[in-house]
């Protein structure tokens, strides 16, 4: 756990979330008034078309600390990340989605993780709860992103991070899509991050449905992996010509796993 209670910036992607976004900013300010004196909460309304932006804007009329960033249209998860780790402003950047499938009470779960010299916590679902498709879906996309990125994560796709900010300094996103989250990991890993895992919930998602499964969305997933694996698998160009540093993965278990 970090010595002092370090500052943190916790934001949310949000498209058309308008059933789930309030509470969970709720629970974040409650979660971040344990952890930290200093913290903010951004949501960036990806061009919601359901009643998300009127809700934010509410949000953020009340209370000081919670601030919104709306997208006029719709730029894709990627983009919306891409908004959220760049307005970030405190020490470390903690984000989830906006459709309460995690819990942002496990947050606390993943805080004492940050250790010396830890530079990110991230969190490895306990159980998928989603309908069997998906769940095999998933595990297919999981399997196959690890092998041919060569991600030691123990589960790629669990949007639960909390990360040093200056991670950043280093690690530059280019993606739009959902794709961002392997550019993210494998960016991350290959720069020599230290990464600590730790379990959180999963849930159901209670309202509205999700983005990605039709076939035009996932046809332009899977050109988007292929153009990713040639610019970070083949030509490497995210590295610096320094050699390469060795990735440090600690799992919850505390055992040290060094490439």
């Amino acid at each position: 756990m970090p010595t002092t209670r370090s500052s943190i910036s916790a934001f949310f992607p949000a498209y058309n979330d308008g059933g789930t976004i309030a509470s969970m900013v709720l629970s974040a300010m409650l979660v971040l008034e344990e952890l930290t004196d200093d913290y903010e909460i951004t949501v960036v309304d990806d061009g919601s078309s359901d009643h998300t932006p009127q809700i934010l804007d509410r949000l953020a009329a009340d209370y000081d600390r919670v601030r919104v960033i709306h997208h006029p249209q719709n730029r894709g998860y990627g983009g919306a990340l891409r908004t959220g780790f760049a307005s970030a402003t405190k020490d470390y950047i903690f984000y989830t989605d906006g459709d309460a499938q995690y819990d942002v009470r496990d947050l606390r779960k993943l805080y004492p993780l940050l250790g010396e010299g830890i530079d990110m916590a991230q969190g490895y679902k306990i159980s998928r709860n989603d309908p069997w498709y998906r769940k095999l879906i998933g595990r297919m996309y999981h399997n196959m992103v690890k092998m041919a990125f060569g991600l030691k994560l123990r589960d790629v796709d669990c949007d639960f991070r909390l990360i040093r900010r200056g991670v950043f300094d280093q690690v530059h996103l280019t993606r739009d899509s959902g794709v961002i989250c392997v550019e993210m990991m494998k960016k991350i890993q290959d720069q020599g991050f230290v990464i600590k895992e730790g379990p959180v919930s999963h849930y159901h998602r209670a309202y509205g449905k999700s983005q990605f499964f039709n076939i035009g969305r996932v046809w332009r997933v899977g050109v988007d992996l292929i153009n990713l694996w040639k610019e970070l698998v083949v030509r490497k160009e995210h590295l610096s010509p320094t050699p390469e540093s060795s990735v440090t993965l600690i799992p919850d278990s505390t055992k040290e796993l060094r490439s």
